[in-house]
């Protein structure tokens, strides 16, 4: 049967003599589309549609086909047609009911197809009538809050949050949806906390739910006042928070142990056999490095909550046994359409069970450490834009917790232990890291190496520089609250010390074709300023005397490099350029490392020449660092400890409008509302009592 006779909706064909017959349902559709009140001939037209199976393809095509006379001539039929969908939600029939929540969905689709380039008011207009508009939309926003909070079935409930998905997600730039301003007014954010704060319609529907708040905060978000924002910012009910944070936390476990499961797997040779049935999440490069689809919505979920909720910060922190999340042995559902792996996690059932099981022997886990296992996946591979974009994005969520007191101060609470094991990009001069060694520390610790692990592994041609300079400063303000509290963190720091230095190599290596991207002196200048930081205030947080030497160790034994940055910089700002501002600001930030090195060397030289050694031990350096700090000058630098704050406008601004757009069109083309067929529904009503 070709394509034609499909959307036709036809039943057979008798013969080759006669015309195939077409369904009722499509009979009665092409009623609607001709000029006249379908209801004229027939008073029970309306009541009778809504028994028929829907035929989402042909109505859709039906009105993407309507040209502008007609659609003029037939405007009254399709308002009438949206007018009895949202009465039909009212019905005690469900099978009326989820009809018209379908047709619903074709008619926003279909409309917004056809008039892609009409403005919102027209649009308004050719579905539901511009004059009644407003009251329109008011039963409707009514009635799927009554269906959203009520007892209907788990089947109504999913196709409400289906349709308004599809309708959020109608246009490509969310903020073009005039319709939206009716939901903006008649506010279903109540419905939505109501299914993140009980535990078992958060396992059916919490996905859903917190993707739509998400896409709804972001509606004109700079234009003009947004409800949503207003009321996500002071939400302070525990279990909605804490059901929010479960939401996110089983999308990230979910996902975390997907891509474990296909590492593990690639490592045993058996990943190109598997490729296939995988689909397109998990892609094998020239490099054979494991790269991994992004969900880009969950991460706007979670940002939004840290972003507007100081409450939410709590839920990061809770503890909870860390347990593998086995999926269940696949069975139909009639509430959660088929969609890509990383679009829709699987059913929340496990984290939903409060009788998690308590073995003293087994590791607990929390939000924060998922979302860093997570961030250290997508942000090995930042080459093409999806990943990049997802890069950012946790380190905009990082550098909101990095800023928060109460985040800073369960970070860095000693008594709150945990083994975090990030994923590691593979690299051939570096073994790779096994799990059991890694020690329990307090969670900024796993924090600093995923910053260090970024820096190390990103050195490349094609050069992440938003990135890097998200990472330094998410380092700065974590060195700002140790400084501030005198917070003694037991960590390597030489580790980062090196990374840094190396960082700084690379800049100079790459000068010429950096510099025609990038401002590489703002770098430079934050990354020298970090060193600033540990010599001025290293006293205050490094753990013992000990580390303060190995700081001054580590600065003589790379000065090559620095004294190469002061006459890179020295160059710049003598010269009239664009860059002479910058460069000068670093030539000023250098003095106290310069004091350093012009300091120590000497007696490092002479403290060789006298004991007759050519070559001298750490050990030794240590001991001549030791002894000479009394005759060190070194001048106070001021703002060191102080930083700018996050604010997502102006500076975000754009980043976040095309994210959504990715994000928008990602769950237009996910979202089905075709997937419950009549018996699975008549057979799911049957029971309900």
């Amino acid at each position: 049967m070709s394509q034609v006779e499909k959307k036709a909706g036809l039943l057979r064909r008798t013969s080759s003599s006669k015309k195939p017959l077409k369904e009722k349902v499509v009979l009665m559709y092409d009623e609607i589309f001709a000029k006249e009140d379908p209801a004229k001939n027939n008073p029970r037209f309306w009541d009778e549609l809504f028994l028929m199976k829907v035929n989402l393809e042909y109505l859709e095509s039906k009105l993407e086909s309507i040209d502008g006379e007609d659609a003029q001539c037939i405007q009254d039929n399709v308002n009438s047609l949206f007018h009895h969908c949202v009465q039909a939600l009212g019905e005690e029939h469900q099978i009326k009911v989820v009809n018209a929540l379908q047709t619903l969905c074709a008619l926003f689709r279909g409309v917004h197809h056809k008039n892609k380039s009409a403005s919102g008011f027209d649009i308004i207009n050719m579905l539901m009538g511009f004059d009644k508009a407003e009251q329109r939309m008011k039963d409707l926003m009514e009635r799927l809050d009554s269906l959203l909070c009520g007892d209907s079935s788990e089947s109504l409930k999913s196709l409400c949050l289906k349709l308004l998905l599809c309708l959020v997600t109608v246009t490509d730039n969310i903020s073009q949806n005039t319709i939206l301003e009716y939901v903006m007014i008649n506010s279903i954010f109540e419905a939505i906390l109501q299914i993140l704060s009980d535990s078992s319609s958060r396992g059916q529907h919490g996905y859903d739910a917190v993707v739509l708040l998400a896409l709804l905060v972001n509606y004109r978000k700079y234009e003009s006042v947004n409800p949503y924002i207003v009321k996500l910012s002071i939400v302070d009910d525990e279990p909605t928070l804490d059901g929010m944070g479960m939401v996110v936390h089983q999308a990230l476990t979910e996902y975390n142990r997907q891509y474990k499961d296909k590492e593990e797997e690639h490592q045993g040779g058996f990943f190109s056999a598997l490729t296939s049935m995988v689909g397109s999440m998990f892609i094998a490069d020239a490099d054979e490095k494991l790269s991994v689809q992004t969900n880009e919505a969950i991460l706007l979920a979670l940002y939004e909550a840290v972003h507007l909720n100081r409450n939410f910060i709590t839920v990061l922190a809770q503890s909870h046994p860390e347990i593998d999340i086995v999926p269940a042995p696949p069975t139909p559902t009639p509430t959660t359409p088929t969609t890509p792996l990383g679009t829709t996690p699987p059913s929340l059932d496990v984290i939903n069970n409060p009788e998690l099981p308590l073995d003293p022997n087994l590791q607990t886990s929390n939000l924060l450490i998922t979302f860093l296992k997570y961030a250290s996946i997508v942000m090995q591979d930042t080459k093409d834009e999806h990943r990049l974009n997802s890069a950012r994005l946790c380190l905009i969520i990082l550098t909101c917790i990095a800023e928060d007191q109460y985040a800073d101060a369960f970070l860095h609470d000693d008594n709150m232990n945990f083994r975090v094991e990030l994923h590691r990009m593979p690299m051939r001069h570096r073994k790779k890291a096994v799990g059991k060694n890694i020690p329990s520390r307090p969670l900024v610790c796993a924090v600093l190496d995923l910053m260090v692990e970024f820096v190390v592994t990103h050195m490349m041609k094609d050069f992440p520089f938003d990135l890097y300079l998200r990472c330094v400063q998410i380092i700065h303000k974590l060195l700002c609250y140790q400084k501030k509290c005198r917070i003694r963190l037991h960590y390597t720091w030489r580790e980062l010390w090196s990374a840094l230095i190396n960082l700084l190599k690379f800049l100079m290596s790459n000068e010429t074709s950096l510099l025609s991207k990038h401002n590489i002196f703002h770098l430079a200048l934050l990354i020298v300023n970090l060193f600033n930081m540990f010599i001025t205030y290293g006293d205050t947080f490094l753990p013992t005397s000990n580390s303060y030497d190995e700081l001054y160790y580590e600065i003589v034994r790379m000065h090559q490099v620095f004294d190469n940055l002061y006459c890179m910089v020295l160059r710049v700002s003598t010269n009239a350029g664009q860059w002479k501002e910058g460069a000068s600001k670093v030539t000023h930030a250098l003095v106290n490392i310069r004091a350093i090195v012009n300091h120590f060397n000497p007696k490092i030289e002479s403290y060789a020449a006298v004991n007759h050694i050519s070559q001298l031990s750490e050990e030794q350096v240590l001991e001549v660092v030791r002894s000479n700090y009394d005759t060190l000058t070194l001048k106070l630098q001021d703002g060191l400890d102080q930083f700018e704050r996050y604010s997502e406008q102006p500076k975000e601004a754009a980043f976040f409008k095309e994210l959504v757009r990715s994000i928008s069109l990602n769950v237009r083309k996910n979202v089905s509302l075709n997937t419950l067929s009549q018996d699975v529904l008549l057979k799911e009503f049957s029971t309900i009592s």
